[in-house]
């Protein structure tokens, strides 16, 4: 028993240090493009706050893929009239980590 919980200490102590370095990389991605000049994590700027992401697709399962194709491909209407621009030169890994982290701020 003893062993077991040591055990699963270890895992949540192994699974938060990814986290911790998930959320690195995808703010490291994020300053290195230029997502911070139209968003913020608590703020809304010219587009939502990443945290108002988080919330609006909270629970969505195919939010990662829908999200990911929309950064790529810019749009408008989701958020209000003005457009996001697109972002192809953007390698769709790092997009992902960018909106897997986005959608862990709810």
């Amino acid at each position: 028993m003893k062993t077991q919980i040591i055990a699963a200490a270890l895992l949540a102590v192994a699974a938060g240090s990814a986290n911790a370095a998930d959320a690195a990389k995808a703010q490291s991605l994020m300053k290195g493009s230029d997502c911070m000049a139209c968003h913020a994590e608590a703020t809304k700027l010219v587009g939502p706050s990443y945290k108002d992401i988080g919330k609006k697709y909270h629970g969505d399962a195919g939010a990662v893929d829908k999200l990911v194709k929309k950064v790529k491909a810019g749009g408008s209407g989701a958020w209000g009239a003005i457009p996001m621009t697109p972002h192809p030169a953007l390698k769709d890994e790092d997009v992902k980590v960018m909106v897997e982290w986005i959608l862990s701020l709810k």
